[in-house]
């Protein structure tokens, strides 16, 4: 039973796998025959698509064709258009080229013609020449005889009325221009000299190299020398001043040129005359005293100065050198009054003119700064000013005009040519300074010989303390033309060689006689 129920079970698997095999392969074969309809489907829409571009295709061709054609046939006619223009211009640049051809064969002609013609000319102003030139040297030949005179002589004859027609006329010129022009710069300059001298009035003492200290009585001038003269020579050491005791009742000399010396043996002399005690120690602590106070008034001088200038920002070191120039002397001519006197007409000068004032000012009070150390320094007080300018940064302006202010260099501005003015003006102002007999001798001398060195001078005198030249010249040698010019010339001589205050006339005079005897 068991056996027939594993057959069973086994016949009724296989029998559910022949049934399996049957309906798969029933439906393999339905979707083959699907596919295959489906496939005869799209290969006939394939043709039909296929076929559809196949036309279209063959009508875009045509089209493109035409087109072609069409454009082809377009470029042609343009390409035919432009030839045929481009024809047309090569003709008619060839005609004008045929034409410029004829016209250049005709100028051609006309040239050839001409420098025939030109030859011709030439050759017959060659000849010409030739005649001229012999005409000429006939008619010289007959002029030298005629006249007497050969070639060169008539040449030298006609230089010299020329020469003598030229000098004339330049010396009218020069004496006119001259003339003109001192005219107009005398009235402005004395315009503005004027004002300034007016507006700034300035009493002048001359000073010396001297001191007198008055003493109470003449007994004190023994106190004074000492025991053999230790005193006087304590005093004379620490001061570096000569004490003169003399016949002067009650009176004491101090010698000296060193200013500020004589003034510290002043102060100390008379401290030690009012103490009463004179012996070498005391002198020596009198003197330091008096040292230290004119060390004081030297500094409040130098401000002073500036103060009454109205000057600020000047270095402590220049004001201090500006005080010790209290206590200098130029030909007797206090330094510092000269230098303020200087700084307030320049001023003056530079407002008339429209000049920077304030920088007038300064370059006018420090002009003079070389002063109060030249007698330390080596060097000239114009040298010696610049240098302590530069270096206690003073401006080119300031500098250039304490070193121009002599001529020593050229002013490289008007405030240099200012201060020049205002120096001459304060020191050749009436009792300014003291000049000595030396001086005004030396003067005298050196105008002369300058004079007499020109050719035509007969003799020259200084008249004037040497403010004015005469010049007597030979008549026969030297021509009224010939004057103007002479007079300049001296006149410049006179500026390049000398130095001097204010200005110096030159006088040229010619004289003419004429001597006869009666009988």
């Amino acid at each position: 039973m068991v056996g027939w129920a594993i057959i069973s079970a086994i016949v009724v698997v296989l029998a559910c796998i022949a049934t399996w095999f049957i309906s798969k392969n029933v439906s393999v074969q339905q979707y083959k025959d699907n596919e295959e309809a489906k496939l005869e489907d799209a290969e006939s829409k394939a043709r039909v698509i296929i076929d559809d571009a196949l036309k279209t295709a063959e009508t875009k061709k045509r089209e493109a064709l035409l087109e072609a054609k069409e454009e082809a046939l377009k470029n042609k006619n343009e390409i035919e258009r432009e030839s045929k223009e481009r024809r047309a211009e090569i003709q008619r640049y060839e005609k004008r080229v045929l034409a410029k051809e004829e016209a250049l064969d005709k100028k051609s002609e006309m040239l050839e013609r001409k420098e025939a013609k030109l030859n011709a000319k030439d050759a017959e102003l060659d000849k010409l020449k030739k005649e001229l030139a012999d005409a000429k040297n006939s008619h010289l030949k007959e002029l030298e005889k005629i006249s007497g005179l050969t070639t060169e002589q008539a040449k030298e004859y006609l230089l010299k009325s020329v020469e003598d027609d030229v000098k004339h006329e330049t010396a009218v010129l020069v004496k006119s221009l001259e003339k003109k022009a001192k005219e107009e710069a005398d009235k402005r300059a004395k315009d503005c000299v004027v004002t300034a001298i007016q507006r700034y009035a300035a009493d002048h003492v001359a000073e010396t190299t001297i001191s007198v200290v008055q003493l109470p009585n003449d007994e004190m001038k023994g106190r004074i020398i000492g025991r053999e003269g230790r005193n006087i020579r304590t005093l004379e050491t620490m001061t570096g001043v000569n004490l003169i005791i003399d016949d002067t009742p009650e009176a004491v000399v101090l010698s000296g040129f060193d200013g500020v010396r004589r003034e510290i043996a002043r102060i100390a002399l008379e401290k030690l005359i009012v103490d009463g005690r004179i012996h070498p120690a005391r002198i020596e602590e009198m003197v330091e005293k008096a040292q230290k106070e004119v060390e004081s008034m030297i500094r409040e001088e130098g401000e002073a100065a500036t103060l009454e200038v109205g000057v600020h920002g000047i270095h402590p070191e220049l004001i201090r050198l500006l005080g010790r120039m209290k206590f200098r002397t130029s030909y007797g001519q206090n330094a510092l009054k000269h230098s303020i006197e200087v700084a307030h007409l320049v001023g003056l000068l530079a407002g008339e003119i429209g000049v920077d004032v304030r920088t007038a000012k300064r370059a006018g009070l420090l002009h003079d700064i070389g002063k109060s150390v030249d007698q330390e320094m080596e060097g000239t007080h114009v040298q010696i000013g610049a240098d302590l300018c530069r270096k206690y940064k003073e401006s080119e302006i300031v500098v250039n005009a304490v070193e121009a202010h002599h001529g020593d260099v050229e002013p490289q501005s008007l405030i240099a040519c200012l201060v020049q003015a205002a120096d001459t003006i304060s020191a050749a102002r009436p009792g300014a300074r003291r000049e000595t007999l030396e001086t005004y001798t030396n003067r005298l001398k050196q105008l002369e010989d300058i004079s007499n060195s020109f050719k035509g001078v007969e003799k020259s005198f200084a008249i004037q303390a040497g403010r004015e030249v005469r010049v007597m010249v030979v008549p026969d040698k030297v021509s009224d033309d010939d004057m103007v010019l002479l007079a300049r010339d001296i006149s410049k001589r006179i500026e390049e060689e000398l130095k001097y205050p204010g200005q110096i006339k030159v006088n040229v005079i010619r004289e003419s006689r004429v001597t006869d005897y009666a009988k």
